[in-house]
């Protein structure tokens, strides 16, 4: 066995969500969720078929992501799991509830813009998914002044009133 780590190549402010889930018809449920949750987001969803013929199927509304999300599926590699790229201005804390429904989807890895790596288990059998690093340690504790601004910045960005 070998332990292997594959870099998500994107761009840095680009979102995503790295999951898995058990069934071919991934593809096309996600592809309707997205627009029927998320009409107007640009996305590109890609996902590694575990049996039968083993393709990296692909779906979505985006060339580019698209592309993006074919290209980090066949690196990881890993039986049923699924990239989903999200366009400029669309982030995972608005679809992560309605993704989760999807009834295929078993886990979610990681939904961020960080730097990330997917930390793969390698067998005979093929590739799996340990875990990921998403982004970087912690400096410290947070004080009373980063609280004001982590519930200013919440407020500003509409996420809390």
């Amino acid at each position: 066995m070998n332990i292997i780590i594959e870099i998500i190549n994107k761009p840095e402010e680009m979102n995503f969500i790295l999951g898995q889930s058990h069934f071919i018809k991934t593809v096309e449920d996600i592809h309707e969720m997205m627009v029927t949750f998320a009409p107007t987001a640009k996305f590109g969803l890609a996902f590694c078929e575990a049996s039968g013929m083993r393709l990296v199927r692909f779906a979505g509304n985006d060339e580019s992501l698209i592309e993006l999300a074919k290209e980090n599926a066949l690196r990881i590699a890993a039986g049923h799991c699924f990239i989903l790229f999200l366009g400029e201005g669309s982030f995972p804390i608005n679809i992560l509830t309605n993704l989760k429904t999807v009834p295929e989807v078993v886990n979610i890895f990681c939904a961020t813009a960080n730097p990330t790596e997917v930390v793969l288990i390698e067998t005979d059998l093929g590739r799996g998914v340990l875990g990921v690093v998403d982004g970087f340690s912690p400096h410290g504790i947070e004080t009373e002044a980063d609280i004001t601004w982590r519930k200013d910045f919440l407020r500003t960005i509409g996420y809390k009133f």
